[in-house]
């Protein structure tokens, strides 16, 4: 729980730039905006150390890659945690799945980039996925079926666990239970996910 409060600037220290992922601009699922990839949304993926490419971004702010983008994300459900979500709406044929290989696909863009914007989008449905978390899990085949079907097991055990580590550490209720769980994972590992140093990928014990 520590490390959660840390990141988000609980503890006494500043907070880390991702503790504003979300929440900044009022955030990317707001109404009014959440079928639309806006230069918030861009600024704030920023916030997780990654930077859309410029042609890329003009692309999805002015030009058809936002169109086909908003076409996708009015069939993706925004007002659901991944936990009470159907496993229809993360597989091959969801809509999530199909914006994600159009991201993916564009130039420079590639998974990281491509889930982080989802993420701003979608964020109680769809979580933030990166390097260093896909090394503390082991590159599981569909790192979203996974984590879906860990959040419903056991009557959605891990996902009230995650609501309740919201709770205890004081983080506000507006943080998806998805980001609590990246951050947890992420802050576990980071460290010691550099260059030379890192022991390889699903070999740390969280």
């Amino acid at each position: 729980m520590g490390d959660l409060r840390r990141y988000f600037g609980l503890e006494g220290g500043a907070a880390y730039t991702g503790a504003r992922f979300e929440g900044l601009g009022g955030g990317g699922d707001r109404d009014g905006v959440a079928d639309v990839v806006t230069a918030e949304d861009l600024v704030a993926v920023q916030m997780l150390s990654v930077t859309v490419p410029e042609r890329v971004s003009l692309d999805l702010l002015e030009g058809d890659l936002g169109v086909q983008m908003t076409k996708l994300l009015r069939e993706i459900p925004r007002d659901i945690d991944m936990a009470y979500a159907e496993a229809g709406d993360l597989d091959s044929n969801s809509a999530a799945e199909r914006a994600w290989h159009l991201l993916n696909d564009q130039h420079d863009v590639a998974w990281v980039k491509a889930g982080k914007l989802l993420a701003r989008k979608r964020p109680r449905l769809l979580p933030v996925y990166d390097r260093v978390v896909r090394c503390v899990l082991g590159s599981p085949s569909s790192f979203w079926l996974d984590l879906h079907r860990a959040l419903r097991a056991d009557g959605h055990a891990l996902h009230h666990e995650l609501l309740d580590l919201r709770e205890r550490a004081g983080i506000p209720k507006t943080v998806s239970a998805l980001r609590v769980c990246d951050v947890v994972l992420w802050m576990a590992h980071h460290e010691d996910h550099r260059p030379l140093r890192c022991p390889g990928h699903g070999t740390l014990s969280v």
